[in-house]
């Protein structure tokens, strides 16, 4: 892991002293999860029209002046994960409690919001799969960035995993379209897998600065939430 590269608590840190550029950082990095959370958490629902403002409304919990952000504990357990999800959480709710008021509970604007309680233990793992989608995305971008910078096999080893996973040809058959032997191909895999591990890793790192062992079971996390989330394959 590379001790150059920031960790997200540095970003955070930046974001709640009004850094412009940590807070852009900051939004990039976690909008997405906090818009599959509440676009789930509202699904078929009249709240799903003020999604975009709810957005907004995390943001600047996050960034106000003695906001969320300054409260956040770097040395408690998990990282910032269930620190996001709890902001997330609260500020979901209360703008359900809004609406509701607002509504004055009517018939044609009512939301079950018991159901949406219930259903809290789904939105927690719905929460911790676009996590590890955003994390797998990002060490992805990392991946390629450093193949970049490595040159032209580097880059071909990340077409060879896109190839075998994405496009779901064998071994056999790319190494028949590209010409090349197909126990070099193989070999090239194994580093091309180690390669995306290793960005995995240091994206992993930036979210949680945790020991190593740790880093790695939160690694192994992040791929089985994502392997569960897989259709079956007939």
């Amino acid at each position: 892991m590379s001790k150059a590269v920031p960790t997200c608590w540095t970003v955070i840190q930046g974001a709640a002293a009004g850094n412009s550029e940590d807070r852009e950082e900051f939004a990039q990095r976690y909008e997405p999860v906090i818009r599959a959370y509440l676009g789930s958490r509202w699904a078929q629902s009249p709240f799903l029209a003020d999604l975009d403002d709810v957005v907004q409304e995390v943001f600047l919990e996050c960034f106000r002046s003695g906001g969320v952000l300054d409260t956040v504990d770097p040395a408690k357990p998990g990282g910032f994960r269930p620190f996001l999800y709890g902001v997330l959480r609260n500020v979901a709710l209360r703008a359900e409690a809004r609406q509701a008021k607002q509504a004055n509970r009517s018939p044609a604007t009512s939301v079950d919001l018991e159901a949406i309680a219930r259903s809290e233990t789904t939105l927690s793992r719905l929460f911790d799969r676009e996590w590890a989608k955003v994390q797998v995305r990002a060490a992805g971008e990392l991946h390629e960035q450093r193949a970049r910078q490595e040159g032209p096999e580097a880059l071909r080893r990340i077409e060879l995993l896109r190839l075998r996973f994405a496009g779901e040809m064998p071994i056999r058959e790319i190494a028949k379209h590209w010409n090349m032997d197909a126990d070099l191909l193989h070999r090239e895999q194994t580093r091309a897998r180690r390669e995306f591990k290793q960005a995995l890793i240091d994206v992993v790192h930036f979210q949680h600065p945790a020991p190593p062992e740790e880093v790695l079971r939160e690694c192994e996390e992040i791929l089985a939430l994502l392997a569960s989330d897989a259709p079956a394959r007939s």
